[in-house]
């Protein structure tokens, strides 16, 4: 079953709005309907909400009827290393523990249908504008019969309620308009434009990893999220690591026996523990019937257009 979710919001015309290339957005909103700010994001979101905070369950995802073997060109961007220091104090005693990255966060979010609270996870993406963060397609939309959600936020290296870079609001969500028709977990698949903090962009503070598509069913990955689940906390970064395989439809398979919370979690090739830098192949969808594995969308041409679509609604 596939978990975490996020809520988005609309925008003064229509509520969302839909590309040629299958892809929707939404600008992001609060619970009250509201066009979001940092300041109303930052407020929203206590110590306390952060802590209550509960992993959430995507609706059932259906598989279309896709070919097994993927075609199209492979193709890459490159990461992009941070250029705005962060203030000493702010980090102080936040050291890097081993394989954690900084351009991966947890995100929080309210679920418009029963106004919970959840968390995912997600990661920042490098483009010309630098405010990309790339998470699942449930941690932005219900899917089928669902909403956009609300109150989102993105929190880099997020640890035991620390927040040694900020909290991040969203600006603008985006996924894959098949989700949001019908839950297709082929194309579970979301990216996130971020406001600016402190008159910076994301990426410039933390770095943006790398984006890759069309690379193939067996690559090597290392999957980093927030699994809060039983027997994990939410509280830490966790990581996998292997080689995936084509699990069913357009899907990649991995060895990893991470909780709810961790949906949107990058799947990073060539990751670099020092630098917190790698390609994001894939993010975590859901997890298998056998509780050590999980999938993830295949990353081909739909990615690389969901990209281009939130990096040209970028302000």
């Amino acid at each position: 079953m596939a978990f975490g979710f996020v809520l988005a919001a609309s925008v003064l015309v229509p509520t969302a709005q839909a590309a040629p290339s299958g892809s929707s957005s939404s600008l992001a909103r609060t619970s009250d309907n509201k066009i979001q700010s940092a300041a109303a994001a930052e407020a929203y979101w206590t110590p306390e909400r952060m802590a209550a905070a509960i992993p959430a369950q995507a609706p059932a995802t259906v598989q279309a009827a896709s070919p097994r073997q993927p075609s199209g060109r492979a193709g890459s961007i490159e990461g992009v290393a941070p250029s705005v220091k962060v203030k000493t104090e702010q980090a102080q005693g936040i050291g890097t523990m081993l394989n954690e990255a900084q351009t991966v966060g947890k995100v929080f979010f309210t679920n418009p249908a029963n106004g919970l609270n959840y968390v995912c996870s997600g990661a920042t993406v490098s483009s010309t504008k630098r405010k990309l963060v790339q998470t699942a397609g449930h941690c932005v939309h219900g899917g089928a019969g669902g909403q956009w959600m609300s109150n989102w936020v993105f929190v880099p290296r997020y640890r035991n309620g620390a927040r040694p870079f900020g909290t991040w609001s969203a600006y603008t969500l985006t996924t894959r308009t098949a989700w949001i028709n019908s839950s297709n977990s082929d194309e579970d698949m979301g990216i996130v434009v971020m406001n600016t903090l402190g008159g910076s962009s994301i990426a410039n503070v933390v770095g943006g990893n790398g984006l890759r598509w069309n690379w193939g069913y067996s690559v090597y990955v290392t999957i980093l999220g927030y699994p809060a689940g039983a027997p994990f906390t939410g509280e830490l970064q966790y990581f996998c690591q292997g080689t995936t395989w084509n699990g069913h439809g357009q899907q990649v398979r991995a060895w990893c026996n991470m909780t709810g919370g961790s949906s949107g979690g990058p799947w990073l090739q060539e990751y670099n523990d020092q630098n917190g830098l790698g390609y994001i192949n894939s993010v975590v969808s859901h997890r298998h019937a056998d509780a050590s594995q999980m999938d993830g969308p295949y990353f081909d041409n739909d990615i690389k257009s969901l990209y281009d679509f939130a990096e040209s609604l970028s302000p």
